[in-house]
């Protein structure tokens, strides 16, 4: 297997992963009350953009709802499938979640803007799982999609 191909960080990968995706389970969205961190308001851009929003906090247990979806506080508790996983958590902290990750088996992992742990990106691509790092899905939703990505 060329693990090369697991990981992407090209233009056409990047447009693919978000035209063929429907899903995403973000781990470490941050709830209403924190509205003015990315971790809340990409995925409420990401899902007024017409993607379904699974949320995964590492936080906020007194938390039942983010953007009107119910919270999972693991991925194995998500029984849907799952096209792109989120993460919204310090490099440090991914190696945590990779096991988790592997388990549930999503299309991709995407590391937001600033995140990258190139040890983990390759334990997923290993597993099969395409990896983007250090990008941010909604400056990318934009310049791939800018008839579509009016911020509501």
């Amino acid at each position: 297997m060329n693990i090369e191909q697991f990981l992407i960080d090209d233009d056409e990968g990047i447009k693919k992963c978000l035209a063929g995706s429907k899903t995403i389970a973000v781990i470490g969205i941050k709830p209403e009350s924190r509205s003015n961190q990315p971790a809340f308001y990409v995925p409420k851009f990401m899902q007024n953009a017409g993607y379904k929003i699974l949320p995964v906090p590492v936080y906020y247990p007194e938390v039942t709802e983010i953007l009107g979806e119910k919270i999972y506080r693991h991925l194995s508790e998500i029984e849907q499938e799952i096209d792109i996983v989120n993460l919204f958590r310090k490099p440090l902290d991914v190696p945590k979640h990779i096991d988790e990750i592997i388990s549930a088996k999503p299309k991709y992992v995407w590391m937001q803007l600033g995140i990258r742990n190139d040890d983990a990106a390759l334990k997923f691509a290993e597993a099969g799982i395409k990896v983007i790092q250090d990008r941010c899905l909604l400056v990318e939703y934009r310049a791939f999609f800018p008839e579509a990505s009016v911020l509501r």
